[in-house]
Parts: C-alpha cells; sequence; structure tokens
C-alpha cells in the first residue's frame, strides 16, 4: 500500500468509543512456586472440543494446571474448569497449541520445570502422550518456545528456550542453560541441535521476518541472568543454523526481555516486533533485510516504562504482549501483562497492566485505566482474543500469587470486523508460516477500480507472548470497510486467487487444488 493512501485511511479512520472491559468470574486459578516459577505462567488458547469457541489452558508452576472449557454465548462469557489428568502434573510453566500429527485436533507442547512434553490432542479435549515421534526432553528450566514447518517435512520444526541451568552450582547468575532445537528426521525427531551461546530466553519466534522465503528464529533473553556478556539474538534457520551478527547487519540490544510479537502496526508491508521488558517496552521497526531492527521514537508512546496508576513511579515490567483491534477501528493495538518478578526493589509492586490504543496518526496512548482492566496483580502469560464470537476482542492474564482474570469486551459502537482460519491438506494442516492479505475494495464490478484503502497482513505463527500463546482464528478490525477481498500465500509460497467476503463473519479458508474455498 503506497505510504500516501496508508495516511488518507488513517486520517479518514472515525473516531469510534473508546474501549470498556468488564471482569467475568471464572474459576478459581492461581500460578505459583518457588524461584524456578518467578517467570512463567503461560495461557495457551485453543478450540479443543469443536465447538468454535477457545479453552483457556492456565499453567500452574506448584500447582497443578487449569484446563477453562468455554461455554460462552454472543451475550456473556462463561467458562467451567474440567482439567484431564494429563495436564494436572506440577511444574508446568506455560503451553502452546500446534497440531503436531495434522490430524485436525490442537496438540500441545507443555514447558516444564523437569521433562518437556509433547501431548497428542484428541476428541472433547483429551490428551495423552505422544507414541513414536523419538522426542527426548532432559531435565530442564523451559521457558521459551516457538515452532514452524520448513520445506518437505511431514513434522514441525521446535525450538525450545531453556533458562538458567539448575545444575550448575555456581548459579544462577552467569549460569544460562543453552537453546535446543528439533528437526525432523521423516516420521521422527532425531536428537537436538544445540543453539549456543544460550543467554537466558524468555520469549521466542520464528517468523519470515522481511517476507524473504526464510524463517528465522529471534530470541529475546533475560538480561538479570546472562549478566553482561549476552544479547537478543536471531538464528538464521539454514541447513545449520547460524547466529547473525554485525556482518549480517544485526543491531546489537541488551534487555531485559520478556515477551516478543511481531504485526505490520502501520501497515506498510513491513512488520515491526514489539518486546517487553523490565523499563523500556521496545517497540522497533525493520530498517534492512530482515535482521536490522531500530526502536522507534519515544514519542510513539509504546514504551509504557512506568506505572500509570497505582502511585509506584518505580520502572514497570512487561510479560506478555497481545497485539489486536479492541476497538475494530483498523488500527491494532497492544495489550500488556505486567507484573513485579517478586520483590525487586528496583521495580514497581503496583504494576498494572497496559492497553496502548493506537491513534489516528499512528502513536499509541494508555487507555487500561479508563477501559477497566488496570489490575495491580503480578500477571504473567495473557491473551487477547475473541472468547464468544461477537467480533471483539476479550483479555486473559495469568497472575502469580493471585487469582486468573478474564475480562469481557464491552466496547459499544464497533467497527467491522472478520475472524480467518487457515486450512490445508496434509502435513501442516494449520499453515504455519502462511500470509494472509486483505484489501478493502468498495469497487461494485470486480474487473474495474474500486475505492482503494489501506490493506491488512497477518504471518500464522506459532511462539512469542510469554510461556504461551494462540491458536485458531485470526482477528482484523476493518472500521467502515464493507466487501473485502482476501488472498492466502500458502507456507510454500503458492499464492490463492481473491475471493470476495462481507464483514463481521468467522470463516476458515480451505486449500484446495482449484484455489480457496470459505467455510463457515
Amino acid at each position: 500500500m503506497r505510504p500516501e493512501l496508508f495516511a488518507l485511511a488513517l486520517a479518514t479512520t472515525p473516531a469510534l468509543a473508546g474501549p470498556a472491559f468488564t471482569p467475568v468470574p471464572v474459576p478459581e486459578h492461581v500460578y505459583a512456586g518457588g524461584w524456578e516459577h518467578f517467570v512463567g505462567g503461560g495461557l495457551a488458547v485453543f478450540d479443543c472440543d469443536g465447538d468454535g469457541l477457545p479453552e483457556l489452558l492456565a499453567a500452574g508452576g506448584e500447582n497443578a494446571a487449569t484446563l477453562l472449557r468455554n461455554r460462552s454465548d454472543a451475550g456473556a462469557l462463561r467458562f467451567e474448569a474440567d482439567t484431564p489428568e494429563t495436564l494436572t502434573e506440577p511444574g508446568m510453566i506455560g503451553a502452546y497449541p500446534l497440531d503436531i500429527d495434522s490430524d485436525g485436533y490442537m496438540d500441545l507442547a507443555v514447558l516444564r520445570v523437569g521433562p518437556n512434553r509433547l501431548l497428542r490432542g484428541g476428541a472433547d479435549c483429551s490428551f495423552a502422550p505422544f507414541e513414536g515421534l523419538g522426542f527426548t526432553s532432559g531435565d530442564r528450566w523451559t521457558t521459551a518456545f516457538s515452532a514452524t514447518w520448513e520445506a518437505g517435512q511431514s513434522l514441525p520444526t521446535l525450538a525450545f528456550g531453556n533458562y538458567v541451568d539448575r545444575s550448575n552450582p555456581n548459579g544462577p547468575f552467569g549460569t544460562c542453560d543453552i537453546n535446543l532445537l528439533y528437526r525432523p528426521e521423516g516420521d521422527r525427531y532425531g536428537p537436538p541441535i544445540e543453539l549456543k551461546p544460550g543467554y537466558c530466553p524468555l520469549s521466542m519466534l520464528f517468523s519470515d521476518w522481511a517476507r524473504q522465503g526464510r524463517t528465522d528464529l529471534r530470541i529475546s533473553n533475560d538480561r538479570h541472568y546472562y549478566v553482561s556478556d549476552g544479547e537478543e539474538q536471531m538464528w538464521a534457520m539454514g541447513s545449520t543454523p547460524r547466529l547473525l551478527g554485525p556482518a549480517d547487519g544485526w543491531i546489537s540490544h541488551k534487555l531485559w526481555g520478556m515477551g516478543i510479537a511481531q504485526r505490520d502496526l502501520d501497515r506498510d508491508g513491513n512488520q515491526e516486533v514489539f518486546l517487553s521488558s523490565m523499563g523500556d517496552q521496545r517497540l522497533q521497526r525493520m530498517t534492512g533485510n530482515g535482521a536490522e531492527f531500530a526502536d522507534v521514537p519515544y514519542a510513539m508512546g509504546t514504551t509504557a516504562h512506568r506505572p500509570y496508576t497505582g502511585g509506584d513511579g518505580r520502572p514497570s515490567t512487561g510479560w506478555h504482549i497481545g497485539i489486536g483491534d479492541v476497538q475494530n477501528d483498523g488500527l491494532d493495538d497492544i495489550f500488556i501483562t505486567k507484573g513485579n518478578v517478586e520483590q525487586m526493589p528496583d521495580a514497581a509492586m503496583d504494576d498494572p497492566n497496559n492497553l496502548l490504543i493506537q491513534q489516528p496518526d499512528g502513536t499509541f496512548a494508555e487507555a487500561g485505566a479508563r477501559a477497566g482492566i488496570a489490575s495491580l496483580h503480578r500477571g504473567r502469560g495473557g491473551a487477547l482474543v475473541d472468547l464468544n464470537g461477537d467480533g471483539r476482542l476479550d483479555i486473559a492474564v495469568v497472575n502469580r500469587r493471585a487469582p486468573l482474570e478474564v475480562w469481557q469486551n464491552v466496547t459499544p459502537e464497533t467497527g467491522h470486523w472478520l475472524a480467518l482460519a487457515l486450512e490445508q491438506p496434509g502435513p501442516n494442516r494449520n499453515a504455519i508460516g502462511a500470509w494472509i492479505e486483505l484489501e478493502a475494495d468498495h469497487g461494485h464490478d470486480h474487473g474495474h477500480e474500486g475505492t482503494e484503502e489501506a490493506g491488512w497482513m497477518r504471518e500464522i505463527t506459532v511462539g512469542g507472548g510469554h510461556a504461551g500463546g494462540m491458536a485458531g482464528f485470526e482477528h482484523f478490525g476493518l472500521a467502515e470497510a464493507g466487501e473485502i477481498g482476501i488472498r492466502v500465500i500458502w507456507p510454500d509460497g503458492a499464492k490463492s486467487e481473491t475471493v470476495y467476503v462481507g464483514p463481521n463473519q468467522s470463516l476458515t479458508l480451505i486449500r484446495t487444488a482449484k484455489g480457496l474455498k470459505a467455510r463457515r
């Protein structure tokens, strides 16, 4: 989209009602534990019973995890605890949903203090250990995860980020563990590849950052434990993984990294990356070939470096990042869970979650207090997701030593929206690595040019956030756009034809031999 057209679209975006959320009672769940559970507390969001509504799996740390089955309707959110025994083993840091065996049921990569698990999903939210995959974990303290499908493989490539080496007697400072990459060998996993040095990661994400046809792994690391010699990392996923450096254009970044999220926030065709941290939150724009990122100006309003309520002026601690359009005005917003690690004296204790609303000029303004989500608990994992299918993004947060919280989005007079999921035959059923492209087209004849507006693009990924992620529908806020043209670039590079649909519906886009089919 040409810059002048994007500027015009921003200037003409209607002013919608400010965001409003209301708390929802849910069965009590608390993430707790000693120092090995100061970090973690992830939230996995996925539909495991096939009713079109996502469940919430909250890690418990020393407590058991809780699976909240979604019993919501279009009017209200409602959940009931129904946790299968295979998910109740203590020690869960977090979990990420993905369909590993492409059988149509969401599986789980479970991160633990102890051996990690790959669990095979089945009917009615049942789970069992995978048999025959050859996956071995060892006793780790795993705090980060991402997955992608590499060309020609029937199984995904899995990356596990390991925090402090608990077996090192000189720890914890300066004793970061190595990270592990599992690549398929046919229908099994071979021995893991060591990604070292490791600098105590708290989030990692596979993405084709510059849309150059190569998915690379970005890792955000906790400077609190690597002390002085580490930095953020980017691994190029060639036949032998290679750590990018200055010769590749990689700019060294050092921060107390917690979470990663990526999105084309300004709709210029390039992805921004957002990094949560202790202190400044970092929004970065790509300036080069997928390895070069630079911080955006402070004036953008995204640093969220101190609490905006609660009376504590010390630096904030950011964890999970969710990006989405909470007003459906066509502009993506940013949600960040916040909370002190435990009792760190240099960081704020009263540290509310952030809701940064994108303004028509592309800057961001804090709306957490007026939106009603300014909890002062120690937030950890979270989700910004439509929980009842009404087209408005709701919020859920796992808290350390405090109950899980859920807020329903009750913003009045929101704009139009679409929720889209992908499906293709064979391996990689949910098309991880695909791109969805949307363009508003108000022309009545598709053979003639209509009124052009800035489009949207979205990469399908697994990973990022803090110790948890989502699988399912991708939500797009559309403002006043009517008919929408949709095109999919599949993971193998094939491009679908453009299909045209109306707004305000949830659709699964299915790859066919002839092109693209939409299913409600």
